[in-house]
């Protein structure tokens, strides 16, 4: 492995993968299309004759999600030798709900392969892997998650259309901390294991895991070329401009959400403490209410024992004539 490579930069350097700029210097373009193509081999599981061997990088503009949001970019966008459509998101803030939205870029995918005229067996599966900074999917604690069209009953697959995965970081990292992770055997581990490296949100470097990794690349040269092209990225001063004024802004929009949750909540506190306060005088006010209906309620039925008439009470209480008779009929007069 060339060792020169990898000690040439200091590891607090190193770009933070899961900042989308860095991601997509890294597996979206020709040069490094190498280690795309076992990246998503490594995701889909692919092997023997599925295994894709090209992709070519298409445009990233899909129609936008909002009428005033007239293009949506893609993080990555390429098609493979079988003609299968295969868009990877890489998504550092939970700002956005990832579900609704994977759909709706699968949906335009897929709806955008169709032309004119054109018969809809010809349509080809479309994926969307989703690399999220963030725990999404609360059902489980597995850290990647596919999803495709079954049955509900029998659970048999309808049709290989639709695909689309989460694969969750933050759930990886605990499987790392628990030991239930082998990078050594498992391809996919150890890649999504280099995004989980450098960690910008915590300002955390976990420096095991690269240790782990560099070993594991002495006998993958897949894994050597993803490093040596993570050093040179972080070193390109061109490069690390682009890289620090993206990652401003991803950290400044985080805060920003988190501080608009913050407030949320303050705000829904607040008003809960308000309603309880509310509530409780409200409560008062209808026990006060009730307590002085029922003592009406008690002289009405002392002078209908007094032999007044029923008329008489109504006009002396207040109470409906209607009440008045009941309270009447309940003493047996």
């Amino acid at each position: 492995m060339n060792k020169r490579a990898m000690k040439r930069i200091n590891l607090s350097e190193l770009m933070d993968l899961k900042i989308d700029f860095a991601f997509k210097q890294l597996f979206g373009g020709e040069k490094n299309k190498e280690i795309t193509i076992v990246f998503l081999n490594a995701i889909l599981k692919r092997n023997g004759r599925d295994t894709i061997k090209e992709v070519m990088f298409n445009n990233v503009e899909i129609g936008g999600e909002h009428e005033n949001d007239k293009q949506s970019r893609l993080d990555i966008l390429v098609t493979t030798q079988d003609q299968h459509q295969i868009n990877i998101e890489i998504q550092f803030t939970n700002q956005f709900d990832m579900i609704k939205r994977s759909i709706y870029y699968w949906a335009r995918l897929f709806g955008d392969q169709n032309q004119k005229g054109m018969a809809y067996h010809r349509l080809n599966p479309t994926i969307v892997v989703n690399i999220l900074n963030f725990d999404l999917i609360a059902e489980t604690d597995a850290y990647h998650t596919t999803f495709h069209l079954y049955e509900d009953k029998e659970k048999f697959r309808i049709d290989d259309v639709l695909e689309l995965h989460f694969i969750e970081i933050p759930k990886l990292l605990e499987h790392w901390k628990k030991e239930k992770l082998n990078p050594w055997s498992d391809v996919l581990a150890r890649w999504l294991l280099l995004l989980g490296i450098v960690d910008q949100r915590k300002q955390h470097i976990y420096e095991d895991i690269y240790k782990e990794l560099e070993a594991i690349a002495v006998n993958d040269k897949h894994l050597q070329d993803a490093f040596t092209s993570w050093n040179e990225l972080s070193l390109d001063s061109n490069g690390r401009l682009a890289y620090e004024v993206r990652l401003k802004q991803v950290l400044d929009q985080e805060a920003a959400i988190n501080e608009a949750k913050w407030r949320e909540e303050v705000a829904e506190e607040r008003g809960l403490e308000k309603g309880i306060e509310k509530g409780i005088e409200k409560g008062i006010e209808k026990g006060i209410e009730k307590g002085i209906e029922k003592g009406i309620e008690q002289t009405a039925c002392k002078m209908l024992m007094r032999n007044m008439d029923v008329e008489t009470v109504v006009e002396i209480t207040g109470l409906p004539i209607e009440r008045v008779q009941e309270l009447n009929e309940g003493l047996g007069f």
